[in-house]
């Protein structure tokens, strides 16, 4: 005689450890992905925050310059993107402005925070890039802070506790 209501209980119960097992994997999973971050990994998102908010008062700055000093600019000829010294005086306000508010955001240590302040800095770089023949050496300073920044809160990354 075979007792299938034992074989059931078995099976189930068997599978009731392999559940309990996942369940503590995944577990330990939710665990480490909740880590608090290393002193180290603060300190550099900390950094690219704080690059990020002077980056933008700064680009911020060019731009009002641009807008309300017309002469300030002298255009060289030649390069990719010719442009009206006011149009970039605009965009680099506008630029500036959101890079300062990204960098400020970071403060929270939120994903989305670093999301925005990766393509906050990646359109302020691209800016830049285009603004080389206008102001050739304040371009390139803030080129590569941006770089800097967009490689900083790229690597950011949780150290899992040691359990």
């Amino acid at each position: 005689m075979v007792d299938h209501g034992s074989e059931c209980w078995r099976g189930r119960r068997t599978h009731d450890r392999s559940s309990a097992a996942q369940d503590g994997t995944r577990a330990a999973t939710v665990s480490r992905a909740r880590a608090a971050p290393s002193a180290t990994v603060v300190g550099v998102t900390l950094f690219a925050a704080v690059m990020m908010m002077l980056t933008g008062i700064y680009q911020a700055i060019a731009g009002l310059a641009a807008i309300f000093g017309g002469t300030f600019y002298v255009v060289t000829s030649g390069y990719l993107a010719s442009v009206d010294v006011t149009a970039w005086g605009w965009v680099l306000l506008v630029i500036g402005i959101v890079v300062a508010a990204a960098g400020f955001s970071l403060m929270s240590g939120r994903l989305w925070a670093r999301i925005v302040g990766i393509t906050a800095a990646s359109v302020s770089a691209i800016a830049n890039f285009l603004f080389i023949p206008y102001y050739p050496f304040w371009a390139m300073v803030t080129l590569v802070m941006d770089i800097w920044v967009i490689w900083a809160l790229a690597r950011y990354t949780r150290v899992p506790d040691a359990d």
